[in-house]
């Protein structure tokens, strides 16, 4: 029984970086498979977000906040997105994407004291938006450079002759974008959360009833898949 369990959960999860995915224009998330076992074994995991302060939790919070604000259903901060996003950096990211996502955080914080003489926690929701509209341009930006770097010397890397390969390096990944982390994981915890499920997406409890074919009315919210 507890494999199933742990199978459905990794499949529902597997449905969210999806989805997750689908919102960001394809791409794949930082983290990787990582992104699938980062909450398996809890406890062990819930010790290491020690390295997260409840301050940086909740500057965490308001970043994802800013991204998922409350409207007709509540946003991020109350969905406590934020400690889901200090647990995933903990348990999925690497040391380099670890520390730049630390980094970011403190250069959010630093073009927020520059900008508005105050810190992003206590900067009011426009102020936070004003900041976090460039970002989001910046790390698209970013990503689609990068991407094309990487496609020229990969493509350089596999046509080198083999006698020659050892004078070429195999090309790493793009660097991620710090912000792009923050979105991303700012996304899949909202989407996983309860309240993500059951406000923000139409969600149905199994056992229920079975209805092959719905109707799709414009404007309507999505199915949340079942955890």
């Amino acid at each position: 029984m507890a494999s199933d369990i742990e199978s459905q959960a990794l499949i529902d999860r597997r449905e969210a970086i999806r989805r997750v995915s689908a919102l960001l224009g394809g791409v794949a998330l930082v983290g990787g498979s990582n992104l699938l076992t980062g909450c398996k074994g809890q406890e062990s995991a819930l010790g290491r977000t020690a390295t997260f302060s409840p301050e940086d939790i909740a500057f965490l919070d308001e970043v994802a906040d800013t991204i998922l604000p409350e409207t007709k259903t509540p946003g991020a901060k109350a969905a406590k997105v934020g400690a889901f996003m200090a647990l995933m950096v903990t348990d999925s990211y690497g040391p380099s994407e670890q520390k730049a996502f630390r980094d970011g955080m403190r250069a959010l914080d630093d073009a927020s004291l520059t900008a508005n003489k105050s810190t992003f926690v206590a900067a009011t929701p426009a102020q936070r938006l004003a900041l976090l509209v460039p970002l989001d341009r910046a790390q698209k930006a970013e990503r689609d450079a990068n991407e094309a770097k990487y496609r020229s010397e990969r493509e350089r890397w596999l046509n080198t002759p083999t006698s020659d390969v050892k004078d070429v390096k195999h090309p790493d990944g793009p660097p991620p974008h710090y912000f792009r982390m923050m979105k991303e994981l700012a996304l899949l915890g909202y989407f996983t959360s309860e309240i993500g499920y059951t406000k923000a997406m139409r969600y149905t409890e199994v056992p229920g009833r079975y209805d092959p074919c719905l109707p799709y009315v414009k404007g309507e919210k999505s199915w949340a898949p079942h955890a």
